[in-house]
């Protein structure tokens, strides 16, 4: 009998998928195991593999498209069955994507990634999901050597491409002419849209109030020397940060917790979310049991998470169950900052760059090295007596590491 597929939820925060690509067309034998599609979620792009054999008698979604969670987007059977009574709760099919386009002047070109990789479709021999890979990273898919069937280009050429002292692949822009108006219409990725929809409903169904406090990293800075010392990984401030925060959330579980509109779920685990800047947007690996973990054990899976999140390799268990989240900029010298709450989490900290001041010390002055962090809180499961009570035991760790390590 014809069997249905739908599309699957391949995240947590997933509400539909975008087919990029069909690797078979209607006609073409299935056996289990193939890789039918490849489908951009909010966080990723994935493979959709068949778990049925047989023909692929029908597909309902076009490669370029989305279709909402459970959708129907194929259907599988024996070659000629009838499947239309199948489809009766199909989807209309979506418009297709708007294109970009210019208005005012025909100048205004925008040279995505993405173009370099069209048009060598051509002349390259590659896989779909390759292709978008070499797209996200700005590769010239025609100058990667292919390792598949007939010099194919597949997903691992790509992971494993290296250009050898290649100059800065930065698209380039070409701005209108003086006095000239034009613009590009930038159509939305998966990720870029359940950013806007998920925030959005953070930050107006949440009430967030927020607490700043200033943080001297003297001692930390030198806790962390004498760590990386002896450490097999290289010890990151994140690191320490994210572990002081296991280590207060331990001791404070109402900041450890999440609003569920009928009650306050207080989580007996503790999985901090780091977030991470990509070209798309934003996305959160989560770093589980942390309260549980050494130093060097996180900075070891740190590293790995953020390595596989720049490559679009995280799987849906690496980026979900977040309890508290950390989003650092002080990398990109931002000195103060508030973040919006990442739900179902409770609370967020916003962590800034840590800076040389000069403080009057005893008849004179010294120079001291701080922190600002700022604490956003939902209202609804924190109070502000709960919120600062957790900031003044994260201060304690981290103006004295030793007590976070014992």
């Amino acid at each position: 009998m014809a069997e249905v597929l739908r599309m699957p939820r391949l995240s947590d925060t997933m509400t539909d998928g975008k087919i990029v690509s069909w690797n078979k067309k209607v006609g073409d034998k299935i056996k289990p195991g193939d890789v039918l599609a490849e489908v951009e979620t909010d966080k990723a792009t994935m493979e959709l593999e068949s778990y049925n054999e047989g023909v692929l008698l029908y597909i309902g979604i076009e490669a370029g498209n989305a279709v909402k969670v459970d959708g129907i987007i194929a259907v599988i059977g024996k070659e000629g069955e009838e499947f239309q009574s199948l489809l009766t709760d199909a989807p209309a099919a979506p418009a297709a994507p708007a294109a970009a386009t210019t208005t005012e002047a025909a100048t205004t070109t925008a040279a995505a990634p993405v173009a370099t990789v069209e048009a060598s479709d051509e002349r390259v021999k590659a896989s779909p999901l390759a292709k978008k890979i070499a797209a996200d990273k700005g590769i010239d898919i025609s100058k990667v050597s292919g390792s598949g069937d007939g010099g194919r280009v597949i997903k691992k050429d790509i992971d494993q491409y290296t250009p050898a002292a290649a100059a800065s692949t930065a698209p380039a822009i070409s701005f209108t002419a003086t006095g000239e108006e034009g613009f590009t219409d930038i159509p939305l990725t998966q990720m870029r849209k359940t950013i806007a929809r998920r925030l959005s409903e953070s930050m107006f169904n949440a009430p967030h109030f927020y607490l700043t406090m200033e943080i001297n990293m003297d001692n930390a800075m030198a806790a962390r020397n004498a760590i990386n010392e002896v450490s097999p990984v290289k010890v990151s401030f994140n690191d320490m940060i994210i572990k002081a925060c296991a280590a207060a959330l331990r001791q404070h579980p109402d900041v450890n917790s999440s609003w569920m509109n009928d009650f306050i779920r207080r989580n007996h685990h503790i999985h901090i979310g780091s977030a991470v800047a990509m070209p798309d947007g934003l996305i959160v690996p989560v770093i589980k049991f942390a309260d549980q973990k050494s130093l060097s054990q996180i900075a070891a899976e740190t590293k790995s998470l953020y390595a596989k999140a720049k490559d679009k390799k995280l799987q849906p268990a690496e980026f979900s169950g977040n309890t508290f989240t950390i989003s650092n900029l002080g990398m990109m010298d931002i000195e103060d900052f508030t973040a919006i709450i990442n739900p179902p989490d409770s609370c967020i900290l916003a962590v800034g760059r840590i800076k040389e001041v000069v403080v009057k010390k005893g008849n004179g002055f010294d120079v001291t090295n701080v922190m600002k962090l700022n604490l956003s809180c939902d209202h609804r499961s924190v109070d502000g007596a709960v919120g600062a009570s957790f900031l003044q035991t994260l201060k304690k760790y981290l103006e004295n590491p030793v007590t976070m390590l014992v």
